[in-house]
């Protein structure tokens, strides 16, 4: 496979090729490519908290375990003006 990079991408490559720590285009390319990964793994991974905590939402709610939006943020400010001390509102 073949690539050609845009000037500004190349210029990135080159300043890593710079500084030393990469011997090689390829190897900066490939890091790269495996900091993607990292970062779709980490993204899938807030993905899937996101839902199960949408989830026990959805089901405390079907219970009818909610509390009105003001009572909520009352009790969510007082809690970290317990933890940080007071702050303002």
């Amino acid at each position: 496979m073949q690539i050609t990079l845009p000037p500004e991408l190349e210029q990135l490559v080159q300043r890593q090729l710079a500084s030393g720590k990469y011997q090689s285009a390829i190897e900066v390319i490939s890091v790269a490519v495996r900091l993607l990964e990292q970062q779709a793994d980490v993204y899938q991974g807030q993905l899937n908290e996101l839902r199960q905590e949408v989830q026990v939402g959805w089901e405390a709610a079907q219970r009818g375990d909610v509390v009105e939006g003001t009572t909520a943020m009352a009790q969510i400010r007082s809690d970290l003006r317990a933890k940080y001390g007071s702050t303002e509102s």
